[in-house]
């Protein structure tokens, strides 16, 4: 029995939110604190399965633009989440956790396929699960990605750990320190105004399936703990109405 709230939570984390900060890449020392806090989570008896995003290392939409075929773009994409998830794969095991990595494209070398029924009985055994590759689809974000596996695994929660953001504003705070932080938000009130939780076909999967999503800074002092065991950190998004914290 797990303790906390959670019997099974779905982490979502950005791929920049593994750069630390650094301009690009992978931060060994970000990696390594995010892999020990997933190993405490563990050890609290929460089954943990990790989808990891690879903005610190190759954007597709991004790409695209300057002329590259999307879908092609998309695809390589799916690789760097792919070296970013064998790095978190490696620093979790390096911290005494048990660990596998699933990706939705075929790299039998260095990863499983995904299968669900196969995730499942990972998390069963007591294992953490990284997913990569995204859903495996082209124009699919990763946050999609953490949505349905979500689903797929029946997590209880959708942790989002962001970079050097500690929750939902209403503007962006880097731009207008006046913006003011929601402690929690309702998901119909994050798509209308557009706010960046996530984009708006996760979000939609989430409101769907009653998922309930935080969000919050990977950087929090053991933030990922903290949210797992259910203590008040970050942005809730969930069927509740808006409230507004005060200006951070």
């Amino acid at each position: 029995m797990s303790e906390g709230p959670y019997d099974r939570i779905m982490l979502k984390v950005s791929g920049e939110a593994l750069m630390g900060g650094a301009a690009y890449g992978i931060d060994p020392a970000t990696v390594r604190s995010i892999a020990r806090q997933i190993k405490a989570v563990r050890d609290l008896g929460i089954e943990v399965a990790v989808v990891v995003g690879g903005g610190n290392i190759w954007r597709g939409a991004q790409a695209s633009q300057t002329g590259m075929d999307r879908a092609t773009a998309d695809y390589a994409g799916m690789l760097a989440t792919v070296i970013n998830a064998l790095a978190l794969q490696d620093a979790i095991e390096q911290e005494g956790g048990s660990v596998r990595t699933l990706t939705a494209i075929p790299i039998q070398q260095v990863a499983e396929p995904y299968i669900r029924r196969r995730a499942i009985r990972h998390l069963e055994k007591g294992r953490v699960v990284i997913f990569a590759a995204g859903t495996g689809n082209p124009y699919m974000t990763t946050d999609t990605a953490a949505a349905l596996r979500a689903i797929e695994m029946d997590a209880n929660v959708l942790l989002i750990a962001k970079n050097r953001v500690d929750g939902v504003y209403e503007a962006d705070p880097r731009k207008d320190p006046t913006a003011r932080r929601f402690a929690t938000l309702s998901y119909m009130d994050a798509i209308s105004r557009r706010l960046e939780v996530m984009d708006s076909t996760a979000l939609s999967l989430c409101m769907e399936h009653d998922l309930p999503i935080i969000v919050f800074d990977v950087a929090a002092e053991q933030g990922i703990v903290r949210a797992a065991r259910g203590d008040e950190i970050g942005t809730h998004v969930g069927t509740a109405a808006t409230v507004v914290a005060t200006p951070a």
